[in-house]
């Protein structure tokens, strides 16, 4: 599948990380050579910034990057980087450009591995239920701003869902989110049934934390982690704050955490059934 524009400026910057370390030289002095300010290096390198075609070729000689096929390979993927043309740029006046940033990631990804403590996935809503909590989190949208979201919601889970290899999708779910009415009674009956007829795709495992599991390390909140097919790619862990804004790690230190933290709570999931929780739940609502 072919990369989208945030992955590829990822291993752009990642593979100029490494080439450096490979000759062995300090942001300090490759800044002072370049005749840059140290600045300007460091955010190329966090890909605050992008770098223009020109600057690319020196600084490939600086790390002694001189094969022809290496230099055509740094610039393709500088190439690649500067074109967006996801679906999700239709949507760019209705999404901050970190959720942006991370539709392109999510697109490319083989693997997703998501926890939510309070409310139903949203690749997993539905379109009632993603319209009451798109509403309710975002106080200050107008009316059609909110529309626009619940269209993106719904694009989204077509463009992973129903492709023809979508990627391999974990999700573990609190209990708790299970039992909140968000939109009411008719509306979260709805969702539960969609939940179970999400969990029978070959690709997606749904686990639920039970109440009996007691405290667990999912309580500090929801996050994503995605695994990329091309084995350059490493890892990216997604952290949404109490303001809604998404905030991405790609430091292994900061994923592994999350990593151990989601094999736990699958373990804690094993025991409770997913149907028989939610079969539970269903009955208690009539």
């Amino acid at each position: 599948m072919t990369q989208d524009a945030p992955v590829q400026r990822r291993r752009l910057r990642s593979e100029l990380r490494r080439a450096r370390a490979k000759a062995g030289r300090t942001q300090r002095d490759v800044a002072e050579a370049m005749e840059w300010s140290l600045s300007k290096l460091i955010r190329i390198e966090s890909g605050s910034v992008g770098i223009s075609t020109s600057d690319l070729r020196v600084l490939l000689q600086q790390y002694g990057v001189v094969d022809p096929a290496e230099v055509d390979r740094f610039l393709g993927l500088a190439r690649a980087g500067r074109e967006q043309r996801g679906w999700w740029t239709a949507y760019r006046e209705a999404t901050p450009q970190q959720f942006q940033t991370f539709l392109g990631y999510e697109h490319s990804a083989s693997v997703i591995q998501a926890f939510q403590p309070l409310f139903i996935p949203g690749l997993l809503q539905t379109e009632e239920y993603a319209r009451t909590v798109l509403r309710i989190t975002g106080r200050s949208a107008t009316s059609e701003r909110v529309e626009e979201r619940v269209e993106l919601r719904l694009r989204r889970q077509e463009e992973l869902l129903e492709r023809a290899e979508p990627p391999e999708m974990f999700f573990v779910i609190d209990e708790a989110a299970l039992h909140r009415w968000v939109g009411g009674r008719e509306v979260m009956r709805h969702q539960l049934h969609r939940l179970k007829e999400e969990a029978t795709r070959e690709n997606v495992t749904i686990d639920v934390v039970p109440f009996s599991a007691g405290a667990h390390p999912g309580m500090q909140g929801p996050f994503v982690i995605l695994e990329f097919p091309n084995e350059r790619d490493e890892d990216l862990l997604f952290l949404e704050n109490e303001r809604g804004v998404v905030i991405s790690r790609d430091e292994q230190v900061d994923i592994d955490p999350y990593r151990d933290a989601f094999v736990e709570l699958r373990e804690l999931a094993r025991e409770a059934d997913l149907e028989a929780v939610i079969d539970k739940v269903l009955s208690q609502m009539s």
